[in-house]
Parts: C-alpha cells; structure tokens; sequence
C-alpha cells in the first residue's frame, strides 16, 4: 500500500527529515510516534505530495509518488485528515462533504453522505450548518467524513484526537476501530498510546527526522522504557 523508504525532506535551508521509512500493507494501521517537533506531520506532507522530497523513496499502490502534484496522489486514493481539521469554514457541513465526494477506485460499497451521517449521527443533525460554527469536536468528525467521501485506499490522520474532550475522543477512536474492522488502511499520528498499543498492527517512532525503532504493540511493552525516551510521554 504505502512504502517509504530513506525519506529525507526540508523547509528551505532547514532540513528536517534525514532518514524516515515506514511501511503500510493492505487492511494494516500503522503509527507514526514521537515527540513534537521531530517530523511526523511533515513526513505526512512529504508522502501527499505537499513538501517536495529531497531524498529517498515514496511508493504509493505500487507507484512511486514523490514528485507527483497533491492532487494526483490524492487521486491514487490518500486521503488526509490534516492537523487542525482544516474544514471549509463557510460552507456547510452537507458542503464539505459533497465537496470530496468520488470513488476512483471504485469501490463496490463506497462512502455516501448517509454513511457518513450513520458513521457521526451528530453530522447528520448539522447537516446545513456552516463548518465554522462547529464544536472542535464536530469539525474533527467532518474532517474524518470528509476525507473518507473520497473513498481512501489509506487513510492519513495527523493528531487525530488532539484537543478533544474525552467523549468526543472515544467516538473518534470507536470510528477508527470500525474502520479498522472494514478493512481500511490507516496511518495514524497521536499520543495515546494505550489505544494505539491496542488498536494498531505496527509502531514507527520518529526522533529528530529519523526512524529510530518499530515494532508492534508487544514490542511496545517489552521495550518500554527506550519508548518512553523517545515519546517522551
């Protein structure tokens, strides 16, 4: 599904990536850990297309992507839920759905607007309600429902749950643990790691632009305190 390999990626003269690799086979969630500031969400935008690469590899359904427009990569079947939801503000929630909707890959059952609002039955309540005039919670739901109306192979959450209210948090992972369940890729950045032990199938630690250890939950466990020195959680 996903491979990156040796990726190394910079904002002008200041490089932050030097070395990250990562792999997402089909149906699999895998994490992306570590501490702010040490290149998690700009290895997300290196692998949509949005940083150029300057170095290594990203291959996307058996294609390799780097240097390839957003849009394309998007059209191959990423689909993103950025860091701060990023929701258009002044159309409605009906909107921002329609807006992304497509099945390129063509799915048999894909995303619908009911979907959706089965999926987050309060989106459905807010249908013809501006985005802008969401509680953060709900906006994280759109941007969710959003990105899944364009009928992802993988899908990216950056900071999936952060700054949510816990029972706005539980929903979002009781969402992710369906869409496990449906088989959907995922690549998921957040910091709660006793759900993510439990919900994901392999853990990537980023340190200083850099993959420094993977491995899966158990791995996880055994290797506690190195983690923690990491994560710093």
């Amino acid at each position: 599904m996903l491979n990156v390999a040796n990726l190394a990626a910079a904002y002008g003269a200041s490089q932050v990536l030097f070395d990250v690799s990562l792999e997402i086979g089909e149906g699999e969630v895998v994490t992306l850990l570590g501490r702010n500031g040490m290149g998690k969400t700009t290895t997300v935008r290196t692998v949509m297309g949005l940083l150029a690469a300057r170095g290594g590899t990203v291959t996307f359904g058996g294609r390799q992507v780097q240097g390839m427009a957003p849009e394309r990569i998007a059209r191959m079947g990423a689909g993103l839920v950025p860091e701060g939801r990023q929701v258009f503000p002044t159309l409605t929630v009906h909107e921002n759905l329609f807006a992304t909707a497509a099945n390129r890959l063509k799915r048999d059952e894909p995303w619908t607007l009911q979907r959706v609002y089965d999926l987050f039955p309060r989106l459905g309540e807010r249908a013809g309600q501006m985005a802008a005039t969401l509680s953060g919670g709900e906006q994280q739901m759109l941007a969710v429902g959003r990105a899944l109306m364009t009928n992802p192979g993988l899908l990216i959450l950056d900071e999936a749950t952060e700054g949510l209210a816990p029972v706005i948090r539980s929903e979002i992972w009781q969402v992710i643990e369906r869409l496990k369940s449906q088989g959907q890729s995922i690549l998921l950045i957040d910091k709660n790691l006793g759900v993510l032990k439990r919900l994901a199938d392999q853990h990537y630690i980023i340190e200083k632009g850099r993959t420094v250890w993977q491995g899966t939950g158990a791995d996880l466990d055994r290797d506690a305190a190195r983690v923690q020195a990491y994560v710093g959680l």
